[in-house]
């Protein structure tokens, strides 16, 4: 055979020379993207110096993972490596952002240890469209701020501000999403939120109702985490100066309102989990330090002095 055909190879040659295995080099000889360049007297595939390139270009693109159909379209002269190469990196974004919601969604099963009906409801959530994630967002703010007596331009920030998961979401935003997405479903959570949501929204002409700052004003949760750093109680006398201070003469039984209403809502989870799905910084949640707050106020309800009733008149 090497007298016949004294510069080419056999296939098993090509293999040695090549490193791949003989059944490889068959395969993607059938396939046509190292085609023989001629046989032998007894029918033996033969190939070339050319032919060791060509294989070292189809296993270059193949490791990249283009498949054998594009590896021939590109052989053949009908498309390009940067065309091909240019679709195939859109597929893999694809692919691996699949594989990215694939990766939060098996890792908040084992974290939660979810039975195969949550881990349904999970993957749905986690692979909801754009438009399927917003209209669940759009009906829960219409559930807890729709119809509320607020200046239209607190209402349009309402409106408009957007708690969706980017194109390229990390692991830690779908998982933050899931948990989100469960939460705003639950009509138990909007009932609390739209209750807290009334009691704390200024309504047009006026200021915050007392209480709000609580929400908004992370300063009064860093001043009840430095208190409780000092081993200061909620029912001891040093609590009613801390009271004193963050709320000067404002209503306290409203105040208190407005808090316990939070808490139970689930305030701060809420507001973890929206930053968290935006990719923004969320600072630490505050539950103790609301707990704290709400136990010195109930404190210093049931120590205040009762007002003597007004003398009758005779």
């Amino acid at each position: 055979m090497e007298d016949e055909h004294p510069d080419v190879l056999t296939i098993g040659q090509l293999a040695h020379r090549t490193g791949l295995p003989v059944r490889t080099l068959r395969f993607w000889s059938d396939e046509g993207a190292v085609p023989p360049v001629d046989r032998s007297a007894s029918g033996y595939r033969l190939y070339d110096a050319e032919s060791v390139a060509r294989v070292e270009l189809v296993r270059t693109l193949r490791e990249l993972g283009l498949g054998l159909d594009d590896v021939c379209r590109v052989l053949s002269g009908r498309t390009t490596v940067a065309e091909v190469a240019d679709a195939h990196v859109a597929a893999l974004d694809a692919q691996i952002r699949s594989l990215k919601v694939s990766r939060a969604v098996l890792s908040t099963v084992s974290k939660r240890g979810s039975t195969a009906q949550e881990t349904a409801l999970m993957n749905r959530l986690a692979r909801l469209s754009a438009a399927e994630r917003k209209q669940i967002i759009d009906e829960f703010k219409e559930e807890v701020f729709g119809g509320l007596d607020v200046d239209p331009h607190l209402r349009d920030r309402m409106r408009t501000f957007s708690i969706d998961l980017p194109d390229d979401p990390t692991p830690e935003q779908v998982d933050a999403w899931i948990e989100l997405a469960e939460l705003v479903r639950d009509s138990g959570f909007r009932g609390r939120m739209r209750t807290w949501m009334e009691l704390n929204t200024p309504a047009p002409g006026q200021g915050r109702p007392p209480g709000a700052t609580i929400w908004w004003a992370r300063q009064v949760v860093q001043t009840v985490a430095e208190v409780r750093g000092r081993g200061i109680t909620p029912e001891g006398p040093a609590a009613a100066e801390v009271l004193s201070d963050l709320f000067g003469d404002a209503d306290r039984a409203a105040v208190l309102r407005s808090l316990e209403a939070g808490i139970e809502a689930g305030a701060e989870r809420y507001r973890g989990l929206v930053a968290r799905v935006r990719g923004q910084y969320a600072s630490p949640d505050a539950s103790e330090e609301l707990e704290w707050l709400a136990r010195a106020l109930r404190a210093a309800d049931q120590a205040a002095p009762a007002v003597p009733p007004l003398p009758r008149m005779v």
